[in-house]
């Protein structure tokens, strides 16, 4: 008995949920000869005299309205969500480059690359020069800080002077660090591999599931990075070798300092050089800099 009292009052509910549901469709028993809204347009004819036909404006101001809206009035997105959608398009253009036929033999080339320096890692890492291992940490952090100091003040520069090329230069720094991190986040959670002083000494992967691992080498990707898009946007000498320079000297500091494997500093300076490149030429806007060629 109450399973029969249930259905009926299930079915009661199903057939109220749909009779409201359906108000909208329910046709008007009174004949409608023609819509609410209805202009005639008179048209002088030769032979009949006038003619007049029925011209659906109302509908095209209702209807219309809601569906194309003016381009005029639709605001244009803010800092934070254009970042957003730009970053989503640069992932997954970047994450689909390597499958590129064109791209092929340069990934065969990298690849190999790697592989033969993972293989002398550990003999390279013993075949290293000594010395004291802070001054070389304490150099690789010092160039680090100053590119990032530098290139903060720069874009600081362009919004206070309006600068388009300063304020570019910043713009475009920030979204390259971003996609850099991006992609160096993962491969350092998938890789694990232990650093130089740790374990055996062999730089054994899938050791940890961090950030702070040794493959790839982090400061070496994020400052060539840097480097490569500042490189481009002021393509003169002297930039070009303070910033690769101060890249270089990051790379060598973190190697002689003992953070990472040969292998670690190729992959990270490679990723974050190609990254920086791609970000530039992607975003610039031409006329700024004699290097943006879209």
């Amino acid at each position: 008995m109450q399973n029969i009292l249930r259905n009926i009052m299930f079915a009661k509910c199903l057939t109220l949920a749909v009779c409201i549901s359906a108000q909208c469709q329910t046709v008007s028993s009174a004949p409608t000869l023609l819509p609410a809204k209805i202009t005639f347009t008179v048209f002088p004819d030769a032979q009949a005299g006038l003619t007049a036909f029925p011209t659906d404006a109302g509908n095209q101001d209702s209807g219309g309205s809601s569906d194309a809206q003016n381009p005029a009035e639709r605001k244009p997105d803010g800092l934070i969500m254009r970042s957003i959608k730009r970053g989503l398009q640069d992932q997954k253009k970047l994450y689909a480059a390597p499958f590129k036929v064109s791209n092929l033999k340069w990934d065969a080339l990298f690849l190999a690359g790697t592989a033969a320096l993972l293989a002398t890692d550990k003999r390279t890492q013993e075949a290293l020069p000594g010395g004291n291992v802070n001054l070389y940490g304490n150099i690789s952090n010092v160039s680090l800080g100053g590119m990032s100091g530098a290139l903060v003040g720069l874009w600081a520069y362009g919004i206070k002077t309006d600068n388009a090329r300063a304020k570019e230069a910043g713009q475009l720094e920030l979204e390259t660090l971003a996609n850099t991190f991006l992609i160096y986040a993962p491969m350092q959670l998938i890789a694990g591999r232990q650093r130089p002083g740790e374990g055996t000494g062999n730089g054994d992967f899938l050791k940890h599931h961090a950030f702070n691992t040794s493959f790839p080498g982090g400061h070496a990707m994020f400052m060539w990075a840097m480097a490569s898009v500042v490189a481009r946007e002021y393509p003169r000498p002297w930039v070009k070798i303070l910033a690769y320079g101060a890249a270089g000297a990051v790379s060598t500091g973190r190697l002689l300092g003992r953070d990472h494997f040969t292998s670690d500093i190729l992959v990270g300076s490679a990723l974050g050089y190609v990254i920086g490149r791609y970000v530039f030429h992607l975003r610039c806007e031409p006329g700024l800099s004699e290097s943006c060629h879209r």
